[in-house]
């Protein structure tokens, strides 16, 4: 059994709980498109993976409150608004291997339905009445938005560096990961050492995670990750394995990253030369290894904490997460 498959497994009644707040919480009594944008995109397969880890971290941590539902239920509008808004920014018509928001309505809707969702969300995360959850959540979303807006600066930008590209991971990515398991965390007052070891999890979680999914923009079946092999290099993102490849390209090279990525003209048969120059480069091998650097990241971090299924459950994601690229 994969391990978010094990870890749903495990959390199945809270799930459920989940699951029936968000469709109580998506409802809108004047704008039924609302509930019909939303379901298009949480009905649609999606794995849950972000409010599973507010609820492993709740319950690892021994909570016994009902407010872990309303924290998971935050994070996963939180994550659908995203979605909603990175699908219009991107121009995307595919997601989770069904025709995007923004294809089937329009931009305005899903720019809008995307607001409602961090509406809803901030409603949600106030209920608790915990001060810190709500500092770490709200955050969460403003730092989100923050990596949204500089990916978008840097998108064709041939001088990104590495250390930009992580800020990135970390705005876009790994903040909603970190914010769900310290929440659940401080959720259930547990112990500063085990609140910060869960944060780092998530974080280094986060970034693992990301760099996976760059990879599987270039390697992976789009039958099954849902989304075109290759819209990263349409997009024109500097995604590790192109910021690697162009560190080290000589002036020919250069002069083909100069005219793909930085002045986005691109015409049949680039994609395979730039599969080629990662080849060359060894650029996907190099992330890959990045990747699984920061999934043992996680899984160390996760060692200060009381042995149990669940902790094992999530060490196993963390390793997985990069193996799906095998």
């Amino acid at each position: 059994m994969k391990p978010n498959d094990a870890l749903a497994a495990a959390l199945s009644a809270e799930l459920d709980a989940v699951n029936t707040l968000i469709k109580e919480r998506m409802a809108s009594k004047h704008a039924p498109r609302i509930p019909e944008v939303t379901a298009h995109l949480i009905e649609a397969g999606g794995k849950r993976l972000r409010p599973m880890l507010v609820l492993a971290a709740a319950k690892m941590c021994g909570y016994t409150g009902p407010y872990h539902i309303h924290l998971a239920t935050t994070v996963e509008f939180i994550h659908t608004a995203t979605l909603l808004h990175d699908d219009v920014v991107d121009e995307s018509q595919q997601r989770r291997g069904r025709p995007t928001a923004n294809l089937l309505w329009d931009n305005q809707s899903s720019v809008l339905v995307g607001d409602y969702l961090f509406a809803r969300a901030f409603q949600m995360m106030v209920e608790p009445g915990n001060l810190r959850v709500l500092d770490i959540l709200s955050s969460s979303a403003a730092v989100i938005t923050e990596g949204e807006v500089l990916q978008l600066s840097v998108a064709q930008e041939l001088k990104t560096t590495e250390e930009t590209y992580l800020t990135v991971v970390r705005g876009k990515t790994a903040a909603l990961f970190s914010a769900a398991t310290q929440s659940g965390a401080v959720l259930a007052e547990a112990p500063e050492e085990h609140i910060e070891a869960l944060y780092t999890y998530g974080d280094a979680l986060g970034i693992a995670f990301q760099m996976a999914d760059d990879l599987l923009d270039y390697l992976g079946d789009s039958g099954q990750t849902g989304k075109n092999v290759g819209d990263d290099f349409r997009e024109r993102k500097m995604t590790l394995p192109v910021i690697r490849a162009i560190a080290a390209a000589d002036e020919e090279e250069m002069a083909f990253w100069t005219r793909t990525i930085a002045r986005g003209k691109q015409v049949e048969g680039d994609l395979d030369q730039a599969m080629a120059l990662f080849a060359k480069h060894d650029t996907l091998e190099s992330t890959r290894q990045t990747a699984l650097d920061w999934s043992e990241t996680a899984r160390r971090a996760l060692q200060v904490l009381p042995q149990s299924e669940l902790r094992d459950t999530l060490s196993d994601l963390a390793a997985y997460v990069v193996a799906r690229l095998n």
